[in-house]
């Protein structure tokens, strides 16, 4: 089969995971600048993964679980030390300044359409006008671009606005209106906390009661929660969030929205009227805008033709490789959908894959 181009290793994605693993292939002796041995398509258009499209208030300060990427610390890039600039700006020049230390060969914008099998076993990568053909595949392309919309009845006939965390820019349009944020997590605490600055009314509805944790978020507490997500990802389940499992940090920020009032949760809503929410025992809110701080899920659509998923809709892994196909790893998926999860499953991955190709 031909193809434009040719090499060992093709890394989809240039978030923490991908950059992780374009690291440890470039440190185990892959060159990367001709094109023959490996290569990054990302889909972004410019360096910082899915940091770049974080709303501009998200400011450094209010930033949890940021880790360095291996070979480079944070700390080093003169704007992360200033605490009131956005996350966005920072972490986009810190991946930016990381590429470009260890010249690595990331081509961009390249969105990936498909991945299949070639005649000879090889991985065919598709884009919108050139195609790879690798020996061997890492995918890093994160959850950002598959955000998740649940459904409740009469969703479709509310006549106000419902935006994701992905399309917030800031509270500013939500000044004077009646705002629903829907979900459990640290984005959508910290969104409600904007909003209910500027907004006339705010109600925060989950399908759970949420969890605050006092004090700081332990290892061992992690360790425990990336166990469980592995053990998911192993039996073919579904993964579930690992920021999402770990509950809310109670920081001074969300103590003092808690005893202003602003954090009073309510059950999930029945369904959604033309003009606001109903719950099962008669009661309305009235709303201008629902935003959905529902998560997201994995963004793998791509690889639909190598027919990944079993019956419940999960891929069963064995560590990062996907499990009974050689030469596929995921990385950022499961339990290394976090930043320092991410790293370590871009060094495993490339450990493990480049065992497979010497074989």
């Amino acid at each position: 089969m031909r193809a434009d181009h040719e090499t060992d290793v093709v890394v989809i994605g240039a978030g923490q995971a991908g950059l992780s693993a374009a690291y440890f292939l470039r440190r185990a002796g892959l060159r990367g600048r001709t094109g023959t041995d490996f290569v990054v398509l990302d889909h972004g258009k410019q360096a910082g993964g899915a940091w770049q499209y974080r709303w501009p208030t998200l400011r450094m300060s209010r930033v949890h679980g940021v880790h360095d990427l291996p070979g480079l610390r944070l700390a080093e890039l003169p704007e992360a030390g200033d605490p009131r600039r956005p996350a966005a700006e920072v972490m986009a020049a810190y991946f930016e300044h990381y590429e470009q230390t260890f010249a690595l060969p990331v081509r961009r914008p390249v969105s990936v359409r498909a991945v299949d099998r070639a005649p000879d076993g090889r991985f065919v990568v598709d884009s919108a006008g050139e195609t790879w053909l690798a020996r061997g595949l890492i995918n890093a392309t994160g959850t950002w671009d598959k955000p998740f919309w649940p459904y409740y009845p009469g969703r479709e006939t509310f006549l106000g606005r419902q935006l994701h965390t992905a399309d917030y820019t800031g509270p500013a349009p939500f000044a004077g209106e009646r705002v629903v944020v829907v979900g459990g997590g640290t984005s959508a605490v910290q969104l409600l906390v904007e909003i209910a600055e500027v907004a006339d009314s705010t109600t925060w509805v989950t399908r759970r009661p949420p969890v605050f944790h006092e004090g700081e978020f332990t290892p061992e507490h992690g360790r425990e929660v990336v166990a469980e997500v592995d053990r998911r990802v192993r039996e073919g389940k579904p993964p579930q969030s690992v920021v999402g499992a770990t509950g809310l940090t109670l920081t001074p920020e969300v103590r003092a929205a808690r005893e202003a009032g602003v954090l009073v949760r309510q059950p999930m809503f029945e369904r959604i009227t033309p003009r606001g929410v109903r719950w099962a025992d008669g009661r309305e809110q009235r709303a201008d805008v629902i935003l959905w701080a529902t998560g997201f899920r994995a963004a793998l659509d791509h690889l639909a033709p190598l027919r990944l998923r079993g019956p419940g809709g999960g891929i069963r892994m064995d560590g990062t490789r996907v499990a009974g196909v050689p030469r596929l790893h995921l990385v950022g998926y499961g339990p290394s959908a976090s930043t320092v999860g991410a790293n370590r499953a871009g060094r495993a991955a490339v450990r493990e894959l480049l065992t497979e190709l010497d074989r």
